[in-house]
């Protein structure tokens, strides 16, 4: 899977770091870091900090 953030559109809330530590987390600017193309056992994951996700910010899509 690959997973994009618009970060145009990302506020930071933090709602996919809780949903998917794995794949996301916050840099020492406050800003969303993530694995762009993470493995397949985090789909579960990546679709619940999709759909947590306020502001719809994040993308998935198959490799």
């Amino acid at each position: 899977m690959k997973i994009e953030i618009d970060m145009d559109l990302c506020d930071s809330h933090g709602q996919c770091v809780f949903a998917a530590p794995e794949v996301f987390s916050f840099d020492e600017n406050d800003y969303v870091v993530y694995d762009a193309a993470p493995d397949d056992t985090q789909h579960e994951a990546v679709a619940r900090a999709i759909a947590a996700c306020p502001v719809r910010a994040i993308r998935m899509a198959d490799r």
